[in-house]
């Protein structure tokens, strides 16, 4: 098989190393982003998790490392320190893959690690550094390292670094370099305060928008209703239906998160918990525990969710549907990755169906099921029901004009009027079908 990345014109070196992560052809956003980052042009990468942006800005950053240089030559920046270990772990193994250990130097730095010892092994500065914003300014700040020599900044999973607040110490690190770095910033949103930093910082970026993620082919979304139940209920009903390597179930919320897992583990489901409001050293326990395959269910908050890399999940499951398409979009796109089967099942409401219609105006297909005792049934779609309601409203409504408005009124009086509704109502039933014969 032809390797499509050869079109890039990347070093022998890292030619190897694509063949070694075993790369044949560029993902939609690496075929437009990878030729900029080799020409240090900046970008604005708007895209879905698993669309392959990592390695859209590793591979080409990487191939320009300066050897001789000893100096940080790159910036990579994380929102939290699970995320920053994960891009770290991958370009250690693009620095294996390439034959350069000891010759091209990375280091991680993130909170919850021991600050003096990571001051000592900077006093050499390395080509690579890859962190949360605020250790790296922290470090900056006691003068342990300088940024300022750096060629590129990356901004991973921007639109989260604004949610949590980390926007304001990306600013400070960025006054901190040099005037023309390039930066390469990564979201799946660009809300409107976004917008405003770009302008700030970024001159003439290529923007790239990849809208491929909304429903690959291995994708399918599945509509439950609640008709009036729980949804840890339902959710052990699914359990039973289902066999999953590994399923999210996604909460609005930390309280909600917590109640449902609490629920779940109550009725007997081995379930894991995900969320901003774990502790550190709470959430690497889980995050270990996860990729040990300890757990088939994860309960998760969508902040949560953002800041990790969970491989393997097979079903979404959406006890509460986000308000906005954006979420929906972005936790369907946890599974279903890198050409996987992947299903997404959402509990809805009447409440829900705002948000799906303007999924299904986006070109989503949904299909519409129910499940009992372990066992799926079709349902009807949540528009043909409202249709049904809608011609038995109109029935009602011309059956009522035809009911004798009583003169006096006496205790009853309604009673009546509904029976003689009924019998009007039916007989204009009756009517309708001998027209149809």
């Amino acid at each position: 098989m032809d390797n499509q990345f050869s079109k890039f014109s990347f070093h022998p070196t890292m030619n190897d190393v694509i063949e070694q992560l075993n790369f044949y052809e560029p993902t939609a956003i690496q075929e437009k982003v990878i030729p900029a980052v080799l020409d240090g042009t900046s970008v604005i990468g708007q895209s879905q998790t698993g669309s392959g942006k990592t390695h859209a800005y590793l591979l080409p950053l990487l191939n320009r490392i300066e050897t001789d240089k000893q100096e940080i030559q790159f910036v990579m920046t994380a929102p939290t320190r699970e995320l920053a270990m994960q891009i770290y772990e991958e370009v250690r193994k693009i620095i294996d893959y390439a034959g350069m250990r000891g010759t091209w130097n990375a280091k991680l730095l993130v909170g919850g690690t021991d600050k003096q010892k990571a001051m000592e092994k900077l006093k050499t500065p390395p080509h690579i550094i890859v962190g949360t914003p605020g250790r790296i300014l922290d470090l900056i700040k006691e003068e342990a390292i300088s940024i300022f020599s750096a060629a590129a900044f990356v901004i991973d999973e921007a639109d989260l670094m604004l949610d949590l607040g980390f926007i304001r110490d990306v600013d400070q690190l960025l006054v901190r370099s040099q005037e023309d770095i390039q930066i390469l910033a990564f979201s799946a949103t660009i809300p409107q305060q976004l917008e405003h930093f770009y302008r700030k910082y970024l001159e003439n970026p290529l923007h790239v928008k990849i809208d491929d993620r909304l429903s690959p082919e291995t994708l399918e979304h599945c509509l439950i209703p609640y008709k009036h139940r729980e949804a840890p209920d339902i959710i052990m009903d699914i359990s039973k239906a289902i066999q999953p390597y590994l399923a999210i179930i996604f909460a609005n919320g930390k309280e909600a998160a917590d109640t449902l897992a609490a629920a779940l583990q109550q009725k007997g489901l081995d379930a894991g918990i995900i969320h901003g409001g774990l502790s550190p050293r709470e959430r690497k326990r889980t995050l270990k525990e996860i990729q040990n395959l300890r757990y088939q269910y994860i309960v998760a908050t969508d902040l949560a969710s953002r800041g990790i890399d969970i491989k393997g999940v097979s079903h979404v499951i959406n006890a509460q549907l986000p308000k906005e398409e954006d979420f929906y979009i972005h936790r369907s796109g946890r599974t279903a990755r890198a050409g996987m089967e992947g299903t997404v099942i959402s509990l809805y409401d009447d409440n829900d169906l705002k948000l799906i219609q303007k999924l299904q105006q986006k070109g989503l297909t949904f299909t519409f099921w129910d499940v009992k005792n372990g066992e799926w049934k079709e349902s009807k779609s949540w528009n043909e029901r409202n249709r049904r309601k809608k011609t038995t409203d109109n029935a009602d409504s011309e059956a009522w004009k035809k009911v004798k408005k009583a003169k006096t009124v006496k205790p009853g009086y309604k009673k009546k009027m509904k029976k003689q509704q009924e019998k009007i109502k039916k007989q204009m039933k009756q009517k309708s079908i001998k027209k149809r014969k």
